[in-house]
């Protein structure tokens, strides 16, 4: 959560200088907002580089001197046009120092020119810079937000409010994709990560990555549980900070900025914000990638340890496209990924899925097929029921989470249900924080079902695969969970005949004084 006050009004002075200068396609604001933060951050990266193989080179022998060689992002000439330009006239300090109508030229001609360049340089971001479009149509528009980004000092924050600004940015995003995909409230990937309990050594996944935020939580976790207890803070959401991991191997570390995280995305902006979002949090170069998981050319299997995601609901996709590596016949986007992650986990690796409602009951034979996977070729560990309001103003549609392991389960085994009812927001369209908040005890009941100790909460139901079966794989905690029955006491019949009396005669009397009037 981004608390500085100074730097929430700059982010939403940008916004509006953004709307108001003709860009309100919020995707389109954001991805034009992450070039320029971009731009900004690699020539402070550049110098940080140059500063420390400087440091290097006065401190250590002429050997080590010499393997210190640094080469700047802007050393050398490119072309453009026919015409031979320094590099170094694409630094942030350079040609943010321009009159309006030549920065814009400069920017769209030169610098993005640049960006579309680098390659594999600097991080994965700049892997996905090569249909990067620059569309800020004004100068004056260019220059105020240039301005804002720079009175934000970015490089100046630590990683915790690199990340929490962008976040914020992020937040932005209020309406759905056309392919089904919309924001996940931060909270509950929180849960989501929470409840696996990913470890540095872990590989995680997300294939339907978005804006990468499953991701970025499952990052942060892995920090808190490393990080000293008297080092870290917490925010009124009950986020943490002073993320500095001080119990994790320095070896493992670079592990975990580097490899320990994949996801893939088949819209290209998403890509890039997500790519950024992981790069302002910390993470170095993270396996973020162009790609659709659902096609032929994806070809990834058992690669995975744990898997977290919020697959698109009733997405499109090409029939003739889809991977013939799925056993499920259907065209259903949530149901395949479904399948498509169960291939993706190791033996023994674990995922938390959100998934729409029709998935736990629907009749249909992929609907089955893949609740069979689930019960019967997995370890179907827990299913937590939300309510239908956790993703508004986005989506109306009730949901679920399925917490599986890829292990050969018993014939016939427990299943933990859920049913949270609040999550500590209101469930209508304004999303106003309230007291009711069912997660900590979903993080406690998960922890416990471990000792299958009879709970105490009436939210917590048991069901046996057996039943399950019975059921058709039906899912849905409604079919389950026991019904009450509340003691009702009625009055007596002379005293509703009574009161049925009195109310036709204040009928006699109403109409009455109604006929006088006419």
């Amino acid at each position: 959560m981004l608390t500085d006050a100074s730097l929430k009004s700059k982010v939403d002075s940008l916004w509006s200088r953004f709307w108001s200068g003709g860009i309100s396609n919020p995707l389109t604001a954001i991805e034009q907002m992450s070039y320029l933060i971009f731009l900004k951050r690699l020539e402070d990266i550049d110098n940080a580089k140059a500063a420390a193989v400087k440091r290097r080179k006065a401190s250590s022998s002429a050997e080590a001197s010499a393997k210190a060689e640094f080469k700047s992002l802007f050393s050398g000439k490119m072309d453009v046009g026919g015409r031979k330009i320094d590099k170094e006239k694409c630094r942030w300090s350079y040609w943010s120092q321009l009159s309006g109508d030549e920065m814009l030229r400069h920017v769209r001609d030169v610098v993005f020119e640049f960006l579309r360049n680098l390659g594999s340089e600097t991080s994965s971001f700049t892997q996905h810079m090569e249909d990067a479009m620059f569309s800020i149509p004004k100068a004056s528009l260019l220059q105020e937000a240039v301005k804002i980004i720079d009175d934000m000092h970015i490089s100046e924050q630590n990683i915790d409010v690199q990340g929490d600004l962008y976040e914020y940015l992020l937040g932005q995003l209020s309406t759905a994709g056309k392919n089904g995909q919309f924001r996940t409230p931060r909270h509950i990937i929180r849960m989501l990560a929470k409840l696996m309990d990913p470890q540095p050594r872990e590989r995680v996944c997300d294939p339907a990555a978005g804006t990468a935020g499953f991701l970025v939580a499952a990052y942060e976790h892995m920090l808190e549980t490393n990080t000293s207890k008297d080092i870290l803070t917490y925010d009124e959401e009950g986020k943490a900070h002073n993320l500095i991991g001080d119990k994790i191997d320095p070896k493992l570390h670079k592990f975990l900025k580097s490899q320990a995280l994949s996801g893939y995305d088949f819209d290209a902006t998403m890509v890039r914000m997500g790519a950024m979002n992981l790069m302002l949090h910390g993470v170095d170069n993270p396996n973020f990638r162009y790609a659709d998981a659902l096609s032929k050319q994806f070809n990834e299997r058992q690669c995975y340890d744990v898997i977290l995601a919020n697959p698109p609901f009733k997405g499109s996709i090409d029939e003739s496209d889809i991977n013939p590596r799925f056993g499920v016949k259907t065209k259903k986007t949530e149901l395949l990924f479904i399948e498509l992650i169960y291939g993706l986990l190791e033996s023994g690796g674990r995922a938390a899925v959100i998934v729409p409602d029709g998935v736990l009951f629907g009749t249909s034979n992929a609907h089955q097929d893949v609740r069979k996977i689930l019960v019967d070729k997995c370890t179907l560990d827990g299913i937590v029921s939300m309510p239908s309001g956790v993703f508004k103003p986005y989506a109306g549609v009730s949901t679920a989470v399925l917490l599986f392991t890829k292990a050969v389960p018993e014939k016939e085994y427990d299943v933990w249900f859920y049913d949270m009812q609040a999550d500590g927001f209101s469930l209508d369209d304004k999303r106003q924080k309230i007291a009711d908040n069912d997660i900590p005890d979903v993080l406690k009941e998960w922890t416990a079902r471990k000792t299958k100790q009879k709970s105490k909460s009436k939210k917590v139901v048991w069901v046996n695969t057996k039943d399950i079966r019975a059921n058709k794989y039906d899912l849905s905690i409604s079919r389950y969970k026991p019904v009450e029955h509340k003691a009702v006491n009625y009055e007596k019949p002379e005293v509703l005949m009574d009161k049925v009396m009195m109310l036709e005669e204040e009928i006699v009397e109403y109409m009455k004084n109604i006929k006088k009037k006419i």
